[in-house]
Formats: C-alpha cells, structure tokens, sequence
C-alpha cells in the first residue's frame, strides 16, 4: 500500500522535470494514450469535468484543447509542487479561464456530491493507499449518468511481459534517474506498476465502487488500460 507522505515527497522531488522523464520512458506514447482518452471524454459531452492527480496538467490541458469553450475543468492534485508546474505552464498558454488548478486528497475529495459531468485519472490511481475509497469518492463527485475514466498502467499480454519487465526492473530507473536525479522515486514507481491488477481485477473494483456498464480499452500491448464506468442515472 502506497504511503501518501512519502508519495507525496516523491512527487514534489521530481516535479520541474516529470514531463520530460515521461516523454522520453514512453517513447512519446504517453500522449498517445491521453489522447484516446480526451476522445473518450470528448464523447459524453461533459460540461463540468474534474482530473484527479492532474500531476502537471497534461490531460487538463488536453481536455481544454479538445472540448467546447463552456467546458468548466478542475485540475486537482495532492502535491504542491506539481501543482506548481501546471500553474506556470497554464500562464504560458493563456488557459486560466478554462482550468482551475487546486490542492486536494482524492481519498478525501474537498468538493460537493455531484458535482462533475465525467472524472479522469491518469496514471494517479495507483499511487493512493486506498484505490476503493478513491473510487468512490470520484463516484460520489460524479452527476447520475456521468462518467469516470481510469487510464493506468495494466499487466501486459503474456508474449510481451518478459521483454516489458525487464525494461521496467533494469534500464527504466537507470534512464529516469538520469533525467530526474531521482533513481529511487522510479524504483518505487516501476514497482507500483508491476504490482497493480491486470485490466480484468481493475474493472472489478470499478464495478464495486459502484459503476456500471465498464468498459475497458487496452493500449501498447495490454501496459495501458482505459477503464471507462458510468453512475446509475
């Protein structure tokens, strides 16, 4: 289980260069990713929309891009200094009138019961303590009939985990430690990531959150997945 105060240290260590460890990690495909999801989210026509663990902003960014001008978007994170990064990259773009960036525990989200339209996670989940009590709270923020969307890293189909495991365990830190100076967050990280539930465990415990209809979309070989659950209107 994820220590929120040391996850929280991690994150306000690397944040000044967490865009560009990811870009160069994924090759790229990290964008890739995001933006089959703000094409899932683009469809449900949300007006009011919040993304958890908005880290430095990328997907709200991406959403403000991509959807209609009146859509409201709440960035929300639980580390500051991240924060901070999508705050100086929101001034740069001039998008201070489409996201508002605040400080918040998605075990504990400080917003009123349905409130939002559609909820987005990306690659945040995985780093609470408490994945039910996260869900559920995304569940409880949501308006009956909207849609929360949990793009995280997956178990990849069989052929490639040995392949992936290994750049995972043995060159990833190594390069990511480079990039950050911090080799040690992205052993933790890589470690999160081998330890979470494949696609068909994940889509349970969206279910139990209480969802329904979830729909799940898997990227890159089955280490990326989309899931995609609605509240009961």
């Amino acid at each position: 289980m994820p220590d929120p105060v040391a996850v929280n240290s991690m994150f306000a260590r690397i944040a000044r260069r967490y865009d560009a460890a990811n870009r160069l990690l994924s090759g790229g495909t990290d964008v890739w990713w995001r933006r089959r999801l703000v094409s899932e989210v683009k469809s449900g026509q949300p007006r009011d929309i919040l993304d958890l663990a908005t880290g430095s902003g990328d997907v709200a960014f991406a959403l403000a891009d991509a959807l209609p001008a009146g859509t409201s978007i709440t960035g929300m994170d639980f580390c500051q200094p991240m924060l901070d990064e999508a705050v100086a990259k929101q001034t740069a773009r001039g998008t201070g009138e489409r996201i508002t960036f605040r400080q918040g525990d998605g075990m504990n989200l400080p917003l009123p019961d349905a409130a939002f339209d559609a909820v987005t996670v990306s690659f945040g989940l995985r780093n609470m303590a408490d994945r039910h009590r996260a869900l559920s709270e995304m569940h409880r923020v949501l308006r009956p009939g909207g849609r929360v969307h949990v793009l995280e890293f997956s178990q990849p189909q069989l052929w490639f985990r040995p392949l992936y495991y290994f750049y995972l365990k043995h060159i990833l830190p190594h390069i990511a430690g480079w990039v950050t100076g911090d080799k040690q967050a992205y052993d933790y990280l890589c470690g999160s990531i081998e330890h979470y539930p494949d696609h068909v465990a994940m889509r349970d415990e969206v279910l139990r959150a209480g969802f329904n209809d979830v729909r799940v979309i898997r990227f890159t070989f089955g280490i990326v997945a989309l899931h995609i659950g609605q509240k009961q209107a």
